[in-house]
Protein backbone atom coordinates (compact mmCIF):
# COMPACT_ATOMS: atom_id res chain seq x y z
CA UNK A 1 0.00 0.00 0.00
CA UNK A 2 1.31 3.46 -0.89
CA UNK A 3 0.11 6.53 0.11
CA UNK A 4 -0.62 10.23 -1.72
CA UNK A 5 0.00 12.51 1.12
CA UNK A 6 2.31 10.43 3.84
CA UNK A 7 2.92 13.71 5.47
CA UNK A 8 -0.54 13.47 6.54
CA UNK A 9 0.17 9.85 8.63
CA UNK A 10 1.88 12.06 11.31
CA UNK A 11 -1.40 12.31 12.62
CA UNK A 12 -1.55 8.88 14.25
CA UNK A 13 1.21 10.26 16.59
CA UNK A 14 -2.09 11.55 18.34
CA UNK A 15 -3.93 8.10 18.87
CA UNK A 16 -0.65 6.90 21.79
CA UNK A 17 -1.70 10.44 23.40
CA UNK A 18 -5.29 10.18 23.51
CA UNK A 19 -4.90 6.41 24.73
CA UNK A 20 -2.41 8.02 27.17
CA UNK A 21 -5.25 10.40 28.14
CA UNK A 22 -7.78 7.77 28.50
CA UNK A 23 -5.43 5.41 30.95
CA UNK A 24 -4.99 8.22 33.13
CA UNK A 25 -8.53 9.22 33.19
CA UNK A 26 -9.30 5.75 34.43
CA UNK A 27 -6.48 5.81 36.83
CA UNK A 28 -7.71 8.90 38.28
CA UNK A 29 -11.67 7.46 38.53
CA UNK A 30 -10.14 4.28 40.57
CA UNK A 31 -8.04 6.31 43.14
CA UNK A 32 -10.88 8.41 43.54
CA UNK A 33 -13.06 5.44 44.11
CA UNK A 34 -10.82 3.50 46.77
CA UNK A 35 -11.47 6.90 48.76
CA UNK A 36 -15.17 5.29 49.75
CA UNK A 37 -14.13 1.70 49.18
CA UNK A 38 -14.81 0.76 52.85
CA UNK A 39 -18.53 2.29 53.25
CA UNK A 40 -20.84 -0.20 54.01
CA UNK A 41 -23.34 1.63 51.60
CA UNK A 42 -21.24 1.14 48.56
CA UNK A 43 -22.72 -2.13 47.65
CA UNK A 44 -25.98 -1.04 47.76
CA UNK A 45 -25.81 1.96 45.62
CA UNK A 46 -23.61 0.35 42.76
CA UNK A 47 -25.46 -2.65 41.13
CA UNK A 48 -22.78 -4.01 38.65
CA UNK A 49 -19.62 -2.53 37.99
CA UNK A 50 -19.23 -2.21 33.93
CA UNK A 51 -16.27 -4.42 33.80
CA UNK A 52 -14.81 -4.43 30.29
CA UNK A 53 -17.72 -3.22 28.91
CA UNK A 54 -16.58 0.51 29.88
CA UNK A 55 -13.61 0.17 27.52
CA UNK A 56 -15.07 -0.97 24.27
CA UNK A 57 -16.89 2.07 23.27
CA UNK A 58 -13.38 3.76 23.45
CA UNK A 59 -11.29 1.34 21.72
CA UNK A 60 -14.14 1.74 18.82
CA UNK A 61 -13.52 5.40 19.04
CA UNK A 62 -9.22 5.06 19.02
CA UNK A 63 -9.82 2.33 16.36
CA UNK A 64 -11.96 4.49 14.15
CA UNK A 65 -9.99 7.44 14.51
CA UNK A 66 -6.63 5.59 13.60
CA UNK A 67 -8.46 4.46 10.03
CA UNK A 68 -9.98 8.01 9.12
CA UNK A 69 -6.14 9.61 9.97
CA UNK A 70 -5.18 6.42 7.45
CA UNK A 71 -7.28 7.56 4.98
CA UNK A 72 -6.89 11.07 5.44
CA UNK A 73 -2.90 10.29 3.62
CA UNK A 74 -4.91 8.90 0.29
CA UNK A 75 -4.09 5.52 0.71
CA UNK A 76 -3.64 3.33 -2.61
CA UNK A 77 -3.79 -0.26 -2.89
CA UNK A 78 -3.54 -2.88 -5.48
CA UNK A 79 -7.31 -4.07 -6.14
CA UNK A 80 -8.41 -6.64 -9.27
CA UNK A 81 -11.33 -5.10 -11.29
CA UNK A 82 -13.18 -6.94 -14.07
CA UNK A 83 -11.01 -6.79 -17.49
CA UNK A 84 -13.69 -5.81 -20.41
CA UNK A 85 -11.89 -6.58 -23.34
CA UNK A 86 -8.51 -8.67 -23.80
CA UNK A 87 -7.28 -11.52 -26.31
CA UNK A 88 -6.62 -15.47 -25.18
CA UNK A 89 -4.93 -17.53 -27.36
CA UNK A 90 -4.65 -21.39 -26.57
CA UNK A 91 -1.58 -23.37 -28.37
CA UNK A 92 -2.89 -27.13 -28.00
CA UNK A 93 -0.25 -29.87 -28.79
CA UNK A 94 -2.11 -32.42 -31.09
CA UNK A 95 0.70 -34.50 -31.07
CA UNK A 96 0.67 -38.85 -31.55
CA UNK A 97 1.40 -38.42 -27.74
CA UNK A 98 -1.71 -36.87 -26.49
CA UNK A 99 -4.00 -39.93 -27.96
CA UNK A 100 -2.28 -41.61 -24.39
CA UNK A 101 -5.38 -42.33 -22.52
CA UNK A 102 -3.46 -41.42 -18.51
CA UNK A 103 -5.53 -38.75 -18.58
CA UNK A 104 -9.39 -40.36 -19.21
CA UNK A 105 -10.77 -40.66 -21.90
CA UNK A 106 -7.57 -39.68 -23.66
CA UNK A 107 -4.85 -36.34 -23.05
CA UNK A 108 -6.69 -34.55 -26.42
CA UNK A 109 -10.14 -35.22 -25.35
CA UNK A 110 -9.82 -34.32 -21.89
CA UNK A 111 -7.97 -31.27 -23.03
CA UNK A 112 -10.75 -30.37 -25.39
CA UNK A 113 -13.42 -30.87 -22.49
CA UNK A 114 -11.75 -28.48 -20.31
CA UNK A 115 -11.20 -25.37 -22.77
CA UNK A 116 -14.71 -25.75 -23.56
CA UNK A 117 -15.45 -25.00 -19.35
CA UNK A 118 -12.83 -22.21 -20.22
CA UNK A 119 -14.73 -20.48 -23.25
CA UNK A 120 -17.68 -20.43 -20.23
CA UNK A 121 -15.49 -18.64 -17.58
CA UNK A 122 -13.72 -15.72 -19.84
CA UNK A 123 -16.03 -12.67 -19.94
CA UNK A 124 -17.95 -12.86 -23.16
CA UNK A 125 -16.29 -9.73 -24.74
CA UNK A 126 -12.63 -11.91 -24.41
CA UNK A 127 -11.81 -12.68 -28.64
CA UNK A 128 -10.43 -16.27 -28.17
CA UNK A 129 -7.87 -17.89 -30.47
CA UNK A 130 -7.04 -21.46 -30.86
CA UNK A 131 -3.54 -22.27 -32.54
CA UNK A 132 -3.18 -26.31 -32.71
CA UNK A 133 0.78 -27.66 -33.60
CA UNK A 134 2.31 -31.25 -33.89
CA UNK A 135 5.13 -30.97 -36.57
CA UNK A 136 4.06 -28.04 -37.38
CA UNK A 137 1.58 -24.99 -36.25
CA UNK A 138 -1.37 -23.95 -37.80
CA UNK A 139 -4.19 -21.42 -36.74
CA UNK A 140 -7.51 -23.52 -36.41
CA UNK A 141 -9.20 -20.24 -35.13
CA UNK A 142 -8.56 -16.50 -35.45
CA UNK A 143 -9.17 -14.73 -32.38
CA UNK A 144 -12.90 -13.49 -32.39
CA UNK A 145 -15.41 -13.61 -29.80
CA UNK A 146 -17.92 -16.54 -31.49
CA UNK A 147 -17.81 -18.85 -29.27
CA UNK A 148 -19.79 -21.57 -31.15
CA UNK A 149 -16.75 -21.07 -33.37
CA UNK A 150 -14.18 -21.87 -31.20
CA UNK A 151 -16.19 -24.67 -29.73
CA UNK A 152 -16.41 -26.17 -33.94
CA UNK A 153 -12.70 -25.34 -33.75
CA UNK A 154 -11.90 -27.29 -30.73
CA UNK A 155 -14.00 -30.38 -31.73
CA UNK A 156 -11.92 -30.33 -35.36
CA UNK A 157 -8.52 -31.10 -33.40
CA UNK A 158 -6.93 -33.81 -34.66
CA UNK A 159 -3.53 -35.96 -34.02
CA UNK A 160 -0.57 -35.85 -35.83
CA UNK A 161 3.07 -36.38 -35.38
CA UNK A 162 5.73 -34.19 -33.79
CA UNK A 163 5.66 -31.48 -31.06
CA UNK A 164 6.59 -27.54 -32.56
CA UNK A 165 6.43 -26.02 -29.14
CA UNK A 166 8.80 -23.13 -30.14
CA UNK A 167 7.21 -22.34 -33.80
CA UNK A 168 3.69 -22.38 -31.56
CA UNK A 169 4.56 -19.68 -29.46
CA UNK A 170 5.81 -17.88 -32.60
CA UNK A 171 2.75 -18.21 -33.92
CA UNK A 172 0.36 -17.03 -31.21
CA UNK A 173 2.77 -14.21 -30.71
CA UNK A 174 2.35 -13.13 -34.31
CA UNK A 175 -1.71 -13.50 -34.24
CA UNK A 176 -1.17 -11.16 -30.55
CA UNK A 177 0.91 -8.51 -32.46
CA UNK A 178 -1.32 -8.06 -35.51
CA UNK A 179 -4.34 -7.22 -32.99
CA UNK A 180 -2.19 -4.49 -31.67
CA UNK A 181 -1.05 -3.13 -34.45
CA UNK A 182 -1.89 0.89 -35.05
CA UNK A 183 -2.57 0.92 -31.28
CA UNK A 184 -0.14 2.48 -28.33
CA UNK A 185 0.91 -0.45 -26.42
CA UNK A 186 -0.62 1.44 -22.71
CA UNK A 187 -4.06 1.56 -24.98
CA UNK A 188 -4.62 -1.82 -26.84
CA UNK A 189 -6.16 -4.82 -25.23
CA UNK A 190 -4.14 -7.08 -23.05
CA UNK A 191 -3.04 -10.50 -24.89
CA UNK A 192 -1.90 -13.90 -23.28
CA UNK A 193 -0.82 -17.29 -24.19
CA UNK A 194 -2.68 -20.51 -22.64
CA UNK A 195 -0.06 -23.38 -24.06
CA UNK A 196 -0.96 -27.40 -23.13
CA UNK A 197 1.43 -29.83 -24.43
CA UNK A 198 2.69 -32.99 -22.93
CA UNK A 199 6.11 -33.60 -24.36
CA UNK A 200 9.38 -32.10 -24.94
CA UNK A 201 9.86 -30.14 -28.31
CA UNK A 202 11.11 -33.03 -31.01
CA UNK A 203 10.78 -30.82 -34.07
CA UNK A 204 10.33 -26.87 -35.52
CA UNK A 205 12.30 -23.98 -36.53
CA UNK A 206 12.43 -22.05 -33.10
CA UNK A 207 13.31 -23.34 -29.76
CA UNK A 208 10.62 -22.83 -26.93
CA UNK A 209 13.50 -20.96 -25.40
CA UNK A 210 14.00 -18.24 -28.06
CA UNK A 211 9.97 -18.16 -28.59
CA UNK A 212 9.77 -17.48 -25.10
CA UNK A 213 12.26 -14.43 -25.31
CA UNK A 214 10.31 -12.97 -28.13
CA UNK A 215 7.17 -13.14 -25.98
CA UNK A 216 8.94 -11.59 -22.84
CA UNK A 217 9.94 -8.54 -25.74
CA UNK A 218 6.40 -8.02 -26.88
CA UNK A 219 4.87 -8.36 -23.09
CA UNK A 220 2.95 -11.38 -23.78
CA UNK A 221 2.66 -13.65 -21.31
CA UNK A 222 2.64 -17.79 -21.84
CA UNK A 223 0.96 -19.71 -19.63
CA UNK A 224 1.88 -22.87 -19.57
CA UNK A 225 -0.02 -26.42 -18.51
CA UNK A 226 1.93 -29.83 -18.65
CA UNK A 227 -0.40 -32.83 -19.18
CA UNK A 228 -0.36 -35.97 -18.56
CA UNK A 229 1.88 -38.58 -16.13
CA UNK A 230 5.04 -40.21 -15.94
CA UNK A 231 3.10 -43.45 -16.83
CA UNK A 232 1.59 -42.53 -20.16
CA UNK A 233 1.60 -44.62 -23.40
CA UNK A 234 0.56 -44.61 -26.87
CA UNK A 235 0.24 -48.04 -28.71
CA UNK A 236 0.67 -48.43 -32.52
CA UNK A 237 -0.33 -51.27 -35.03
CA UNK A 238 2.98 -52.67 -36.78
CA UNK A 239 2.77 -54.60 -39.78
CA UNK A 240 2.43 -58.28 -39.14
CA UNK A 241 -0.18 -57.78 -36.67
CA UNK A 242 1.97 -56.35 -33.92
CA UNK A 243 1.32 -53.81 -31.37
CA UNK A 244 4.36 -50.96 -30.61
CA UNK A 245 3.90 -49.44 -27.03
CA UNK A 246 5.63 -46.21 -26.54
CA UNK A 247 6.26 -44.25 -22.97
CA UNK A 248 5.28 -40.92 -23.52
CA UNK A 249 6.02 -38.52 -20.43
CA UNK A 250 5.43 -35.35 -20.43
CA UNK A 251 8.01 -32.47 -19.76
CA UNK A 252 7.52 -30.12 -17.39
CA UNK A 253 10.52 -28.21 -17.42
CA UNK A 254 10.69 -27.08 -20.41
CA UNK A 255 7.15 -25.79 -19.82
CA UNK A 256 8.19 -24.39 -16.97
CA UNK A 257 10.82 -22.42 -17.76
CA UNK A 258 8.80 -20.74 -20.99
CA UNK A 259 6.32 -19.59 -18.06
CA UNK A 260 8.96 -18.22 -16.26
CA UNK A 261 10.31 -16.52 -18.69
CA UNK A 262 7.59 -14.58 -19.83
CA UNK A 263 6.07 -14.07 -15.94
CA UNK A 264 3.70 -16.23 -16.57
CA UNK A 265 2.60 -19.47 -14.19
CA UNK A 266 3.38 -22.75 -15.17
CA UNK A 267 0.46 -25.18 -13.85
CA UNK A 268 0.66 -29.16 -13.78
CA UNK A 269 -2.60 -30.98 -14.74
CA UNK A 270 -1.47 -35.14 -14.37
CA UNK A 271 -5.64 -35.66 -15.03
CA UNK A 272 -8.86 -34.50 -15.99
CA UNK A 273 -9.96 -33.01 -12.98
CA UNK A 274 -7.04 -30.71 -12.08
CA UNK A 275 -7.12 -29.85 -15.99
CA UNK A 276 -10.41 -28.54 -15.47
CA UNK A 277 -9.72 -26.99 -12.86
CA UNK A 278 -6.72 -25.07 -13.96
CA UNK A 279 -8.53 -23.64 -16.77
CA UNK A 280 -11.28 -22.68 -14.39
CA UNK A 281 -8.48 -20.78 -12.43
CA UNK A 282 -6.85 -19.21 -15.07
CA UNK A 283 -10.73 -17.95 -16.66
CA UNK A 284 -10.93 -15.83 -13.48
CA UNK A 285 -7.57 -14.46 -13.31
CA UNK A 286 -7.57 -13.06 -17.09
CA UNK A 287 -10.78 -12.01 -16.33
CA UNK A 288 -9.52 -9.48 -13.99
CA UNK A 289 -6.83 -7.15 -13.82
CA UNK A 290 -4.93 -5.40 -11.16
CA UNK A 291 -4.54 -2.04 -10.85
CA UNK A 292 -3.12 0.88 -8.60
CA UNK A 293 -6.15 2.86 -7.23
CA UNK A 294 -6.82 5.02 -4.19
CA UNK A 295 -9.24 3.37 -0.97
CA UNK A 296 -9.62 6.16 0.55
CA UNK A 297 -13.32 6.15 1.08
CA UNK A 298 -13.00 2.61 2.14
CA UNK A 299 -11.31 3.67 5.42
CA UNK A 300 -13.62 6.61 5.68
CA UNK A 301 -16.45 4.08 5.51
CA UNK A 302 -14.77 1.94 8.39
CA UNK A 303 -14.05 4.78 10.41
CA UNK A 304 -17.39 6.29 9.94
CA UNK A 305 -19.06 2.27 10.94
CA UNK A 306 -16.61 2.41 13.96
CA UNK A 307 -18.05 5.79 15.73
CA UNK A 308 -21.52 5.08 14.98
CA UNK A 309 -20.98 0.97 16.77
CA UNK A 310 -19.15 2.80 19.47
CA UNK A 311 -21.78 5.42 20.02
CA UNK A 312 -24.46 2.74 19.72
CA UNK A 313 -23.07 0.46 22.42
CA UNK A 314 -22.20 3.57 24.73
CA UNK A 315 -26.02 4.25 24.07
CA UNK A 316 -27.30 1.08 24.70
CA UNK A 317 -24.81 -0.05 27.40
CA UNK A 318 -24.86 3.46 30.13
CA UNK A 319 -27.61 5.78 28.52
CA UNK A 320 -25.23 8.04 27.66
CA UNK A 321 -22.97 8.93 24.09
CA UNK A 322 -18.97 8.75 25.19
Amino acid sequence: MSFATPLALAGLALVPLVLAGYLFHQWRRTRYAERFARRALLPGVIDRAPGWRRHVPFALFLLALSTLLVGVARPHAIVSTPREEATVILALDVSGSMGAKDVAPTRLAAARAAARVFLEKVPEKFRIGIVSFADRAQVALPPTQNREAARDALAALSLGEGTAIGDAITLTLDLGRGLRAGQPADEAPPVAVLLLSDGAQTVGRLTPAAAAARARALRIPVYTVALGTAAGVVERELLGGYREIIRVPPDPETLRRVATATRAEFFLAPDSEQLAQVYEELGSRLGERRERREVSDLFAAAGGGLLLVGGALSALWFRRLP
